[in-house]
């Protein structure tokens, strides 16, 4: 398939799509050159380049996904296994932060509330 049908299949752009094979995330199986020299992606390329975006949601830098990519090829088990650690464990932190940072902001909005219910209520007493 062409990279616009490509593109249109996975939601990305064909610009992210060609950032992504300059970077080596998308690798010569995916892609065969025809004579015109347009590129011609495998089907095999869209599961491959959804999981890329899954994991770049998930916080994956990069170089991290190049890392885990090439620890997949090479079948480095114990290698994958400690870079999906490593992010997991970095997502818990991420989400006790948030966690922190949200109950901050709760009761930063609670006493927003609150001045604002005090202070028609004192308008209203004064009318």
């Amino acid at each position: 398939m062409k990279i616009h049908e490509l593109a249109q299949i996975t939601g990305l752009t064909a610009p992210t799509i060609r950032f992504y094979e300059k970077e080596g995330l998308i690798d010569a199986r995916h892609i065969r050159r025809e004579a015109n020299n347009y590129r011609f992606y495998d089907e095999s390329v869209i599961a491959h380049l959804l999981m890329i975006r899954r994991l770049q949601s998930a916080g994956f830098t990069l170089a991290e996904l190049r890392e885990l990519l090439q620890a997949r090829e090479t079948q480095d088990q114990p290698r994958k296994l400690e870079l999906l650690c490593r992010k997991m464990e970095e997502i818990d932190r991420k989400q006790t932060e948030l966690r922190s940072i949200q109950i901050e902001l709760n009761q930063l909005h609670a006493r927003f509330l609150s001045a604002r219910e005090k202070e028609r209520q004192k308008a209203g007493n004064q009318s």
